[in-house]
């Protein structure tokens, strides 16, 4: 099937390679091997987005930490609704499998959402919206009657610095029942040092929104509050270590017990968890 996605809609092929290259490892964090069996069916030029193994184990990780905050949030709401923005081709909500009192938007670009209907047959109680989630017309779709659980992994870097508030504000302003928002965000440091990165050459994608300290998020967006944000280099469990090859072992806690301590590092990203009203 041949792909052509430009810009930040082509950055989620590199997450799908990423979550396929776990999948096919010995010892995958994540394992999702419908990554890798859509992965097989795409006609497009992997090799350029250079993802390598460390690479693949930390999306993995992210990925995998988003699944345990969503299943945590539908474990204590049997009824509600979730909004999977930029959703790319994760199949989250085939991961989970969540009960018939949940309703399941993906919302993402209309190009990335006509390869998505392609790969993924349709789920009862789930629906996909093409949209631009910074655009609000596409909120009118979705119903109110539920607490709602928004997720935006490796999305946020991508919004425009005023766009992404005023997409939250937008949220928050419609579920009057209100609910949780989790995304992850990069410092503004790394956001302006991302040209160079391999996925940025490749598909021409901009990083510009920059989050130097998630507590400053709610100061841009009445009634949201912080309920809790880990570093990007804290989503490994214990046991993940003992799990790898030596090179790999020792990049891993290098990460997390080295460079995750020093103070150009501590900053770089934060996957953060917000509740309103």
């Amino acid at each position: 099937m041949k792909v052509s996605l430009t810009g930040a809609a082509e950055t989620t092929l590199a997450t799908l390679c990423a979550r396929a290259v776990d999948a096919r490892s010995p010892h995958p964090m994540l394992g999702d091997r419908t990554a890798a069996e859509i992965l097989d069916r795409l006609d497009y030029d992997f090799s350029g987005l250079r993802i390598q193994p460390a690479t693949a184990i930390g999306v993995a990780l992210r990925t995998r930490f988003f699944d345990r905050w969503t299943r945590r949030f539908l474990d204590a709401h049997r009824e509600a609704t979730v909004l999977h923005l930029g959703c790319g081709l994760d199949g989250r909500v085939q991961r989970l499998d969540p009960g018939p009192g949940v309703r399941w938007f993906d919302v993402d670009q209309p190009e990335v959402i006509e390869l998505r209907d392609q790969l993924y047959p349709p789920r009862p109680n789930s629906r996909t919206l093409g949209a631009s989630v910074v655009e609000e017309g596409w909120l009118a779709e979705i119903p109110t009657d539920r607490p709602v659980l928004v997720l935006g992994e490796g999305l946020a870097m991508y919004l425009g610095a005023d766009d992404g508030p005023r997409m939250l504000r937008a949220v928050v302003a419609r579920f009057p029942l209100g609910g949780e928002i989790v995304f992850d965000s990069y410092s503004r440091a790394t956001v302006r040092m991302s040209g160079p990165l391999p996925v940025m050459r490749q598909t021409g994608a901009q990083m510009r929104w920059g989050v130097d300290d998630p507590r400053e998020v709610p100061r841009e967006v009445p009634g949201l509050r912080l309920v809790e944000s880990v570093k990007a280099y804290d989503t490994a469990d214990p046991g993940d270590h003992r799990r790898l090859p030596l090179g790999l072992r020792l990049r891993l806690l290098l990460d997390t017990r080295v460079l995750a301590k020093l103070p150009i590092s501590r900053g770089v990203g934060h996957i953060s968890r917000f509740a309103f009203p």
